[in-house]
């Protein structure tokens, strides 16, 4: 693999035009006065692998790592990792499924990538994603049902895909060619407590449990895209949504919600990704509302209470001002009245200036604003920044850059 300048220079803590990295100070959790100064970030690692994470000299996660070395970030959401687990690539028998957030962590960003650069140490928030997942069912309506992964001997994430490998993921519960492809990882410094056994997943949750729900329809026939049996089954969540409350030293307790909705976009005009990235977003705004339908994967019932803070965060993939999502997607998160969106993440004026096609918001190489951290409404947000690296530098981290915001949490009367 190729090791050049431009990543030998990341390693050793060489700002390549990376936005706000030179305003970016060590991250760990501060208390200052009467506050808790909190850094939290969501990074998209587009198609990490478990190939890749299994080996420390990989220039991509070690590029990846010295990023975040720079920001970093007291709570960090990876989207686009893999859920290393049986029937996926680099597959290791014996070994428990959902180590690939740990792999990183203490593989990648608990080595220092560089000089000038110091270690961070995390404690990992990882399960399972419906990515890749056989449903079983012809989701597609190609008259046919893909159940067996394409699996090759060597896990290229650059190797195109084939029409088998699409066939699979679009009959899977979420798109992916292998079960746990484009998962999440959530990562928290060690100093912070993950509340495990209060934590809250949707991953199985059925779309059609949500009340006037998108149900994709037929252009042609007017009737339902999926088959009753099919629609009963559909599950709302392309990956999962998660609920994680985090302790922090003072004893308050912040809920990290992450989910990463599916592109809304690789359909056709029956629209049925579109209409479920609008729903799968729309989750976040009757999960703030406390909606009694919402039924977590252990069976507890309703949303979070307004008496807690939280931060929602990961690759939404909607962008307020274009591209494909629906009409009214995003914006309704983010002008939600339990959401402080009081102030938008932007690159430094340097990488504007690199970076041209892009506004200083923008946080997919494409062009869009779809990366997301959002507090909520009784937190400050202190500061922030949307992390851009050299337009040269190679290999290509990501088609996403990350974001991050420094957030007030109030050290007494907390909930």
């Amino acid at each position: 693999m190729r090791f050049n300048a431009s990543l030998a220079a990341l390693l050793l803590g060489v700002s390549l035009g990376c936005g706000d990295a030179e305003r970016i100070e060590g991250g760990r959790a501060l208390e200052v006065e009467e506050e808790l100064v909190l850094r939290v970030a969501t990074f998209n690692i587009e198609d990490l692998r478990t190939s890749e994470l299994q080996d420390p000299s990989e220039p991509r996660p070690r590029m990846a790592a010295a990023i975040l070395q720079q920001i970093r970030p007291d709570i960090l959401l990876i989207n686009e990792i893999a859920y290393d687990q049986p029937g996926a690539p680099g597959w290791v028998e014996g070994l428990e499924p959902g180590q690939n957030g740990q792999r990183f962590a203490d593989l990648f960003l608990a080595v220092p990538q560089g000089e000038g650069l110091e270690a961070l140490r995390y404690s990992v928030f990882m399960r399972p994603v419906n990515t890749g997942v056989a449903s079983g069912m012809d989701l597609d309506n190609d008259g046919r049902v893909s159940l067996e992964p394409v699996l090759r001997a060597v896990d290229d994430r650059l190797a195109e895909q084939t029409a088998a490998d699409r066939a699979y993921g679009q009959d899977a519960w979420g798109f992916g060619t292998f079960p746990g492809q484009y998962g999440m990882a959530l990562l928290v410094r060690e100093d912070l407590e993950i509340l495990v056994e209060d934590a809250r997943t949707f991953q199985r949750l059925a779309w059609s449990r949500m009340p006037d729900a998108l149900e994709p329809e037929d252009p042609v026939t007017g009737e339902s895209w999926y088959s009753s049996e099919e629609w009963k089954a559909m599950r709302l969540s392309s990956k999962s949504h998660w609920d994680v409350p985090i302790r922090l030293p003072g004893g308050q307790i912040i809920h990290a919600l992450a989910s990463h909705p599916t592109p809304p976009a690789f359909d056709g005009p029956e629209m049925r990704n579109r209409m479920r990235n609008h729903d799968e977003i729309r989750f976040w705004i009757d999960y703030l509302g406390e909606e009694d339908y919402l039924v977590d994967d252990g069976g507890r019932v309703g949303g979070l209470s307004k008496v807690r803070h939280f931060v929602l965060l990961g690759d939404l993939n909607a962008d307020p001002g274009g591209g494909n999502s629906l009409e009214g997607a995003i914006e309704t998160l983010i002008t939600h009245d339990r959401v402080n969106s009081s102030f938008t993440p932007e690159a430094s004026s340097s990488s504007a200036v690199e970076l041209p096609h892009l506004d200083p918001s923008d946080t997919a190489g494409w062009g869009l604003r779809v990366d997301y951290v959002l507090p909520s409404a009784e937190l400050e947000i202190l500061d922030g920044g949307v992390w851009r690296q050299s337009a040269d530098s190679e290999p290509e981290v990501s088609d996403h850059y990350p974001v991050w915001l420094d957030i007030a949490i109030p050290v007494s009367g907390s909930p």
